[in-house]
């Protein structure tokens, strides 16, 4: 019989957010898999844990999930743990639960700590809709596609970010999207909490002047769905009627629906817009 993958949430700061079944799950694992044992073998410690463990990172991900799959097949259970919260966010555990669907294995997920979840409920900023960034790409293009779809994002927006890299991160955040509000978040869970909301322009002008420490969780404001109309608008004003058919063509609109809505949008009729379609053929 095949053992089971279970992902197990390590406090983010706090000892005391970790929970007695994570506990119970990590003494009775036959494996743990840490990100890094050297930083997690002080969690065990403190817990009593004495199960065994294998790192399992980034550099190894994929070639050490194979590995791990061969014992679970082999009726092992392993737990995973990333350095602080929970594992397969922001982390290569994705891809080892990936393969373990692919390859049948059972996998559970006990729940704990997340920095993202922490930190978006005490941003103060609209929790209803969200999504997650995570990290910004670092490949050049990838970056400047995620930063263009973010600037229309009308969702809340999470994202993490190190400290030497927070400045660069704060401006280019800026430079897509305007001045919006931000709750930067930092050492969260731990005895100097930080949770400041402002604004980009006044967060970049505050760390020209104090140099940023421990990690951030960064909590973005959508942009409104006014603000996304009105952008719309000045748009299509400077579109012929024709380009503002095909406009709304593109994004997948039949012909007659693409001609009501631009219609809709110029105050004018269907009627008109299909004359003036007339007149231009």
């Amino acid at each position: 019989m095949a053992g089971t993958l279970y992902l197990c949430a390590t406090p983010i700061g706090n000892l005391q957010d970790m929970t007695p079944r994570v506990v119970e799950a990590l003494k009775n694992a036959d494996l743990i898999a840490a990100e890094d044992t050297r930083n997690s073998i002080k969690l065990l410690n403190h817990f009593d844990i004495h199960t065994p463990m294998t790192s399992y990172h980034e550099y190894n991900k994929v070639e050490k999930a194979h590995t791990l799959i061969a014992q679970m097949q082999a009726g092992k259970n392993v737990a995973l743990i990333t350095d602080a919260g929970t594992p397969a966010i922001s982390d290569p555990g994705e891809v080892l639960v990936k393969l373990c669907h692919e390859a049948g294995i059972t996998v559970t997920s006990l729940p704990g700590p997340a920095a993202c979840i922490t930190a978006l409920t005490l941003s103060g900023l609209s929790t209803r809709r969200f999504c997650f960034e995570g990290f910004l790409p670092s490949d050049k293009k990838e970056k400047a596609d995620v930063l263009e779809d973010c600037r229309e994002e009308s969702r809340t927006m999470i994202f993490y970010e190190a400290p030497h890299r927070l400045k660069r991160t704060l401006q280019e955040l800026y430079d897509a999207m305007g001045d919006r509000n931000i709750t930067l978040c930092r050492e969260l869970t731990k005895k100097f909490e930080s949770v400041m909301p402002t604004t980009f322009a006044d967060a970049i002008a505050w760390y020209e002047e104090k140099e940023p420490r421990g990690e951030y969780v960064l909590v973005i404001e959508g942009r409104s769905r006014e603000e996304k109309k009105k952008a719309a608008q000045m748009s299509w004003q400077e579109m012929s009627v024709a380009e503002h058919v095909k406009l709304y063509e593109r994004q997948g609109m039949d012909r007659k629906s693409a001609m009501k809505q631009a219609a809709k949008d110029r105050g004018i009729s269907k009627r008109d817009v299909y004359q003036i379609l007339l007149e231009d053929e």
